[in-house]
């Protein structure tokens, strides 16, 4: 999310760097652009207008301070203002009311509400250590009931039993029962949506919110939806009355402009964002951690937090001291493959590394073929452990016995031993130059990959073949 936003916004501002003093014209152009980077991102124009008047205001005639360039204090403005229109700071669920605490969730058919509640419900069990109830009120949506079940079952939530013919005011009634005398600490209730807001939804709405008298109510919002949201927000804010909101689905949407829009206008935070399908695949919203995103700031905090929740840092720091002995073989190669199956999303995670965002457009442009961390888990499997700890001995005959052995071809070993190779030399440099950090740091600083249009040698084919290493000097990876 917010990819597109990103790129056209640190281009409009780099169009002020070497400029020691901002003149109204140059101000007026980089807000022309920025004013079309929000337009394109589909920021709602109320939205648009009064983030380039307050933009505008604060940054004609600004000077450089010590070695602040205009540029950069112009950023740090842009900032400042997107950090204000997202929310200051990452706002938590209240939930320090006598138990059971009631969140009622909301929101349109299809915008992924029922698996929402369920991501929401193993986020509480498993990060705040709640005990979960969830129920459907949704007796209108074929197997929606039996949905939700089977995400309970998945994700070990316990739901309410479903009883067929309730209504949903008395599904409530039985639910509301049902966690106090269970001593759940919360309880969930996944509303009816429909395709479109109709007075009978929020009638139906309306019953259970004063039946429950829910501490939260959060609408859940497609991030594909643009300006549709921002309409859909502000009815269920009027009507209901909502407490946040969750975007889901903002891995499939690059602009991102639904999320700045419907803060904005209904002055409710932004508390959750579904990042994927699975059930883990739930993170809380932080403005400020994305403001720096956008401008291209990098994202330190989600960085190590997806590296202690997702890397074994034990087995990071191994594989780090290993090869900075010039120990590392094939075996730590496996082991670093499955580490970056763990993470998932590598070229997201990349993007949170300070600089990397200059060169974002490379990394969306490599090509990671479907399975070909599993063909490489493969091959590596095929072989003996005497060739996994010297891949030199590995010659002709030997690939063919590799290739027949892992379901692959001559050609899939001869480039995972290439990347081996490439991966090697790449950590000799990184080395040398003080680490992968100070390498991060070098093609950030110095534009160079930027200005190339590639990646730094070594750099592209480890990340192509999915042997990213882990635990190097400088990346927060390690033992803390």
């Amino acid at each position: 999310m917010f990819d597109s936003l990103q790129y056209k916004l640190s281009a409009a501002l780099d169009s002020l760097r070497g400029k020691a003093v901002l003149s109204e014209k140059d101000v007026d152009e980089a807000m022309r652009q920025i004013r079309l980077a929000l337009l394109e991102a589909d920021v709602a124009l109320p939205v648009v207008k009064d983030f380039i008047a307050k933009v505008k205001e604060k940054a004609v005639g600004e000077e450089i301070v010590k070695s602040v360039s205009a540029a950069d204090m112009v950023t740090k403005i842009v900032h400042d203002t997107l950090l204000a229109t997202l929310g200051e700071k990452n706002e938590d669920l209240q939930l320090n009311v006598p138990a059971p605490a009631v969140v009622l969730m909301l929101g349109l058919q299809a915008s992924g509400k029922t698996t929402t509640t369920g991501k929401l419900a193993k986020f509480l069990q498993t990060k705040k250590n709640k005990k979960v109830l969830a129920a459907s009120l949704d007796i209108y949506r074929p197997a929606a009931q039996e949905q939700l079940a089977m995400l309970g079952e998945s994700g070990g939530f316990a739901t309410l039993p479903i009883v067929k013919g309730e209504k949903p005011a008395e599904i409530t009634k039985r639910a509301l029962k049902e966690a106090k005398i269970g001593g759940y600490d919360v309880l969930l209730l996944d509303t009816a949506g429909r395709i479109q807001i109709d007075d009978d939804m929020m009638r139906e709405a309306e019953e259970v919110r004063n039946i429950s008298n829910p501490v939260e109510t959060l609408l859940v919002v497609d991030a594909l939806a643009g300006q549709d949201a921002v309409n859909v927000a502000k009815e269920f804010n009027e009507r209901i009355g909502i407490t946040g909101t969750i975007f889901t689905r903002i891995d499939g949407d690059s602009r991102g402009g639904a999320a700045l829009s419907v803060r904005f206008i209904t002055g409710k935070p932004l508390k959750f964002l579904a990042t994927g399908e699975k059930l883990d695949a739930l993170e809380p919203f932080y403005p400020d951690r994305l403001a720096g995103r956008i401008l291209g700031m990098g994202d330190v905090v989600s960085l190590v937090e997806t590296a202690m929740d997702k890397i074994d840092a034990d087995k990071a720091e191994k594989a780090a001291q290993r090869l900075m002995k010039g120990k590392f073989d094939l075996e730590d190669m496996l082991s670093q493959i499955g580490q970056i199956k763990n993470i998932g999303d590598i070229k997201g995670f990349m993007k949170l590394i300070p600089g990397v965002s200059k060169i974002a457009k490379q990394i969306d442009e490599l090509k990671m073929e479907d399975g070909l961390l599993e063909r490489q888990e493969a091959i590596i499997l095929s072989m003996t452990k005497q060739e996994r700890r010297h891949p030199e001995i590995i010659k002709a005959s030997r690939r063919k016995r590799i290739a027949a052995g892992s379901g692959t071809t001559v050609q899939e070993v001869n480039k995972l031993l290439k990347r081996f190779d490439d991966l090697q030399a790449a950590m000799k440099k990184m080395k040398k130059f003080g680490g992968l950090g100070a390498l991060m740091k070098g093609m950030g600083a110095a534009d160079s990959a930027e200005k190339a249009g590639e990646l730094p040698a070594g750099l592209e084919q480890s990340l192509l073949g999915g042997s990213m290493p882990f635990g190097m000097g400088g990346f927060p990876f390690g033992k803390r």
